[in-house]
């Protein structure tokens, strides 16, 4: 009863949190997508990174490092990498140009055509596979949970998750299109904080029943490493080169992440908001990562026959009561974070790009508005329906590793989006025509890879069609060359370019002590 209780003080402070943000009849483009572009550091920090975590990172990613160890936190903390050529690079130009979506910069660099392009691969990502991916993992690990909790709900677990699905995605898209984006920043900072206190709470549980931070070094050594060998099928440590791009893509050309910064209220606000979320991420490492090896030190080999369960056992096994209610709180706040995020770039993008630009040019900034609402609503439908489809995969077959399939989908895109994103920002005159054959290229390139070198780690593979997609680029000679660096890296003031340079260090020092 009292985790119940817990639940639903969650719920009610979150929404009534959501309707102090909302947004009057007269809301202008900027008030509404932009939070009036007044976003100070804190909310940046906060926001991006709790959108950026969701319900697969504690079920997955600690699995994963029940598996293989330390070695997963390098999906987490290389995250610095994007982060910095975010703060120092590509959002001095985005706010130089006052856009509102990345699109509108991609159409001044690169034109229309290759911009609508960007922009419908982003709708058609962000309306299925994010919102669908993010409800069903959110619902299925809340449900895997706390399954006794919720069976008021329904003894059909299947039934009990759709209707988790349908209800969050519900709650999340109402406060979104009541509030736009300061509702939806407002929500995240709450959430991620209820989060952080979650992921602590089983972290310092974890730890005191291994024995101490000690026994990491004692019971599990061989998981103490961030680098597996080059020829590890899932983890090698070569596949940092192509997550190196996959990283820009997710943290420079990413209109859910990047909508917190163009927001800011100047510069020194988005570079400070970004590089303390770079730091968060180190800590979101520790409570996802450090965990699941803790686990494996207290069971020892073969301890749990599925190591999707180390999660799940954990709260099980050794939270006390009142403890459990907090955590199902965090699962909550993990899912919605990124699916209010979603849906107020999902409407950004159309009312934007689509509606203002193409079907009505001539629309008042409360029509854009009304448009974007109305996206909203739709999208909630398709999230839906694709987290009940795969609600449907997972049960059918429950071995079935769709998760790796859904990557795969994203990064068919998604490389491409790098190509797009790089050429625009780094090149002095780029040859427009030749960036969208290497953009459209990127899709028969994996084909081709993946029928040629079958057994290549999927981030190697994305490194080489993001290398060979430039390689078409260059047949125009780069005649005008690239950017100088000094022109690139932009920093309000040395205080900032110092930090910067600290962050940078502290990521090279984490690869050199857990090597």
């Amino acid at each position: 009863m009292i985790d119940l209780l817990i639940v639903c003080a969650y719920f009610a402070l979150i929404f009534v949190l959501a309707l102090s943000g909302r947004t009057g009849k007269d809301v202008t483009v900027e008030q509404y997508f932009l939070s009036s572009r007044n976003l100070r550091w804190p909310s940046i920090a906060l926001s991006s990174i709790a959108t950026n975590i969701n319900g697969y990172q504690f079920l997955g990613m600690m699995g994963s490092a029940y598996l293989f160890g330390l070695a997963q936190a390098s999906l987490e903390i290389n995250a610095v990498q994007g982060i910095l050529l975010a703060a120092f690079i590509f959002v001095p130009l985005f706010l130089k140009e006052r856009v509102i979506t990345v699109t509108q910069y991609i159409k001044k660099r690169l034109g229309s055509r290759v911009a609508l392009c960007y922009t419908l691969a982003n709708i058609a990502i962000f309306s299925t596979i994010t919102l669908g991916a993010a409800l069903f993992w959110g619902a299925y690990a809340a449900d895997l949970v706390f399954a006794d909790y919720l069976s008021v709900i329904s003894e059909d677990r299947i039934t009990r998750i759709s209707v988790i699905i349908v209800a969050l995605g519900a709650f999340s898209a109402t406060y979104t299109y009541l509030g736009g984006l300061n509702a939806v920043v407002k929500t995240d900072v709450i959430q991620f904080l209820i989060l952080l206190t979650g992921g602590f709470v089983v972290l310092f549980v974890a730890i005191h029943h291994l024995g101490g931070w000690r026994e990491l070094y004692v019971k599990t050594p061989q998981l103490m490493h961030l680098h597996l060998p080059a020829d590890h099928p899932t983890l090698p440590w070569i596949h940092m080169f192509g997550l190196f791009f996959l990283n820009i893509n997710y943290w420079c050309a990413n209109q859910t992440i990047m909508q917190r910064s163009l927001a800011a209220k100047s510069l020194r606000e988005a570079q400070v908001g970004l590089m303390v979320g770079g730091l968060m991420k180190y800590v979101m490492a520790v409570l996802i990562i450090i965990p699941g090896i803790a686990l494996y030190g207290i069971l020892g080999e073969g301890g749990l026959a599925e190591p999707d369960m180390a999660f799940p056992y954990l709260v099980k096994t050794y939270l006390p009561v009142g403890a459990k209610g907090v955590i199902l709180c965090a699962l909550f706040a993990s899912l919605m974070s990124t699916v209010d995020s979603t849906f107020n770039s999902l409407a950004t993008l159309w009312s934007i790009d689509i509606y203002k630009e193409y079907l009505h040019k001539e629309a008042s900034d409360q029509q854009v508005v009304a448009a974007g609402k109305k996206v909203i609503l739709f999208t909630l439908f398709t999230g839906i329906t694709m987290g009940l489809v795969l609600l449907y995969l997972k049960f059918k077959n429950p071995d079935a590793a769709f998760t790796h399939t859904l990557n795969e989908l994203r990064y068919y895109i998604n490389c491409g989006i790098v190509v797009l994103i790089c050429t625009a920002a780094l090149m002095v005159s780029p040859n427009q025509k030749l960036t969208l054959i290497a953009f459209l290229s990127t899709i028969p390139l994996h084909l081709i890879i993946i029928n040629v070198f079958p057994d290549m780690n999927y981030f190697v593979r994305a490194f080489w069609v993001i290398i060979i997609a430039f390689g078409i680029i260059s047949v125009s000679g780069f005649q005008h060359g690239w950017r100088s660096w000094k022109d690139l890296l932009v920093y309000e003031s040395q205080d900032i370019k110092w930090v910067g340079v600290a962050l940078a260090i502290s990521l090279v020092a984490l690869h050199v002590v857990f090597h």
